[in-house]
């Protein structure tokens, strides 16, 4: 065959087996892989069980970038072609047969495989992992982007015996071979191949089993034993409550969540194996302001929605999102009760109100729609339903279209036809309007939320009194405030009304000990009133970092005089996973005039400097570049830091590290210093600042 006839061949078959293979059914794997960090490689073995349905000629598998060195059925070398993209085989297979198609291969994966922590010194800072949401996982195992293929995996992975690895399925044994360990591990129900992880660090973990008889494990890092109680605050509960509210059992043999640095996203719900950022991994302090409780029930409730039934494509994607979005706040409303659950429903209408008034409102039915929609107005969808159903008639449903559908994949019908048998209804009016309707219904829910919480139909008639009245702003709220009003009203007032409030009422708000309404009065304010300078400088005792770090800002700005007072309170303090208290008081430590001598001046200037560096996680290095650019002047050593951020994986913080660049860019003396240190640059990192010197 000619050159040209061949590749129009492979583009013509690439195009045809793009789709579902309806002529085989991949049903079992057995995976081997060995990572290699050093050259960012991984070696594989693969052997898929397959049944011909109906007799075909070819079978393709998607494969990102591999090599292959061995391509056998049943066997024997047979025929095939890899494009790259996909691997094709050829043979004449017979219906109803079942064949074993083995591969050996190697790659450097682009994407879905991360090696952190492998080219510094830091002891112990070592990881290996995967993120292969949606379709990805093709770019480290010879597998199937489409989901509607469903394969019980079983992993094994052979690594440095001393660290820990973690993958689906139970760990059945490890085998020990002079400094490398194997570990088995095995899955006994089929899955989606994005779903398929692991995870390679230096790991503890806290075991304990569900009420249901579920084996569970919690990871942490060998230095946060202190943190691992707060980070996992709640997970006995939430799975234990998810088991019960769902109506049916949990689908899988255990559950693990395993921490990681700079994750993509905040977790990742792998089949019994939930990834996360450790940007969550927090202590007792940090809960008020960030914790992982709402990450943590969202994804474990994906192993039921998401993992159990699966989207047949993302036009079905609300049956993931919206689903584990709902269920989640179900067990937030559990564990802190009816209030926090409404006011959380409301503040999701408040965003998904302003979509709509900006034209920007989206059906959940469309496969492009923004996270807000699948997550937010997906999880409001659900409540409707169930206020429409009511509690007995939506669960009786939620638990048919789980038990008709479990390892299996499914449509948006699908789960309607279900609660419309259960129910005896037509959810017709439903559909056209929560799921193929753009525009969010916002003074429908007000009602709903009004006729469910106290709490928010008082807030409500505050409102309409502040719109409608002619009485002054401040009497209407001081007659309510003084009326026993809930912590979360008195939030919300100082939210949205802090305006139309007199600094003696400020003050006598201030007494309160709710943690969150203290911090709306400090975030609320930019200059200090001297009559509220006391009450300020309490808030740098206040057990929130975020109240902190604003309180510490706040009256170094608005008192002078008082700065060093400030910065000897606050010594020490860390803050969030992100260092935010840290970072804020070296800056401003080091602008401080007759605060520091000179040699301390140069240890605080250096360690502030030094949170560029990629060995801190994004979240820290993102938080020192904002800071350093509104002041300083960057160090080489900073420009370098920073031209690295621009081909980071994490593409929020590669986003960020591009724009400052462009900015820097614009002068000069800059684009000059960029131009020298393009020496010390690896070839991806030169590659893209040619790009951005060029088009400058």
């Amino acid at each position: 065959m000619k050159f040209t006839n061949l590749l129009l061949f492979i583009l013509f078959t690439g195009f045809l087996f793009s789709q579902p293979q309806p002529s085989v059914d991949f049903f079992k794997a057995d995976v081997d892989i060995i990572p290699d960090p050093g050259y960012k490689r991984l070696n594989g073995k693969v052997t898929y069980s397959f049944k011909v349905l109906k007799k075909t000629d070819s079978v393709f598998l998607d494969a990102k970038n591999m090599e292959f060195s061995s391509v056998l059925l049943n066997g024997k070398k047979v025929r095939n072609t890899n494009t790259k993209e996909k691997l094709f085989f050829y043979k004449k297979l017979k219906a109803d047969k079942t064949y074993k198609l083995t591969l050996d291969y190697s790659t450097i994966p682009k994407q879905t495989v991360y090696f952190l922590g492998w080219e510094d010194s830091i002891p112990n800072n070592n990881q290996i992992w995967t993120q292969g949401q949606g379709k990805y996982t093709s770019h480290w195992l010879p597998s199937f982007d489409d989901m509607n293929e469903k394969v019980e995996f079983d992993l094994s992975l052979t690594f440095d015996k001393d660290y820990e690895v973690i993958a689906n399925g139970k760990l059945k044994d490890t085998l020990l071979k002079e400094s490398l360990r194997t570990w088995f591990f095995d899955m006994n129900k089929p899955m989606s191949s994005y779903l398929l992880a692991f995870a390679i660090g230096n790991y503890k973990s806290k075991r304990f089993i569900s009420k249901s008889g579920i084996p569970i494990e919690l990871y942490y890092y060998p230095g946060d034993s202190l943190k691992e109680e707060p980070t996992y605050r709640y997970s006995g509960e939430i799975f234990d409550f998810l088991s019960n509210e769902i109506g049916i059992a949990y689908p899988w043999q255990n559950y693990k969540q395993i921490p990681v640095r700079d994750f993509l996203y905040s977790g990742m719900e792998n089949t019994g194996t939930t990834i996360f950022s450790d940007g969550f991994v927090i202590d007792s302090v940090a809960f008020v302001d960030k914790n992982y409780v709402n990450v943590n029930a969202h994804e474990m409730a994906h192993q039921w929605f998401g993992n159990l039934v699966t989207e047949k494509d993302g036009n079905h994607h609300w049956l993931h999102e919206g689903f584990a979005t709902y269920y989640a706040l179900l067990a937030e409303k559990k564990l802190f009760g009816d209030d926090y659950f409404y006011w959380k429903l409301y503040e999701s209408a408040k965003q998904l109100q302003k979509l709509s008034n900006q034209g920007k409102g989206e059906a959940l039915t469309n496969p492009k729609a923004s996270s807000l929609t699948f997550y937010e107005k997906g999880a409001w969808a659900l409540h409707i339903l169930r206020d429409k159903l009511g509690d007995k008639a939506f669960k009786e449903g939620i638990q048919a279209y789980l038990n008709k559908y479990q390892y299996s994949n499914v449509t948006i019908s699908d789960f309607i036809s279900e609660m419309e048998l259960v129910s005896e209804m037509d959810l017709l009016e439903f559909v056209q309007v929560w799921l193929k309707g753009t525009q969010f219904p916002f003074e429908k829910v007000k009602k709903l939320l009004a006729a469910s919480s106290t709490d928010l139909q008082t807030y409500f008639d505050l409102q309409w009194e502040l719109t409608s009245s002619n009485t002054n702003n401040e009497q209407l709220i001081k007659k309510l405030w003084d009326n026993n009003l809930s912590t979360r009203i008195k939030e919300n007032i100082i939210l949205d009304y802090h305006k139309s409030l007199s600094e003696s009422f400020l003050k006598n708000a201030f007494t309160t000990k709710d943690l969150k309404t203290r911090q709306a009065l400090c975030i609320t304010t930019d200059r200090i009133p001297s009559g509220l300078k006391n009450q300020f400088e309490s808030l740098l005792q206040d057990k929130s970092y975020i109240t902190i770090e604003n309180a510490l800002y706040r009256l170094w700005i608005s008192y002078p005089n008082d700065r060093i007072a400030y910065l000897e309170r606050t010594k020490g303090v860390i803050g969030l996973p992100n260092k935010n208290v840290r970072l804020l008081w070296l800056f401003l430590a080091v602008l401080t005039k007759d605060y520091l001598n000179d040699v301390q001046k140069a240890g605080y200037t250096e360690e502030l400097f030094g949170y560029t560096s990629a060995k801190y996680s994004f979240e820290v290095r993102q938080n020192a570049f904002s800071l350093l650019a509104e002041v300083f002047p960057l160090t080489d050593q900073n420009l370098l830091d920073l031209v690295d951020a621009s081909i980071h994986h994490s593409w929020q913080f590669r986003n960020f590290a591009r724009n400052l660049i462009e900015k820097l860019l614009k002068d000069d003396k800059q684009k000059e210093r960029l131009l020298k240190l393009s020496e010390e640059l690896n070839e991806k990192e030169l590659r893209y600042i040619k790009s951005k010197l060029e088009v400058e």
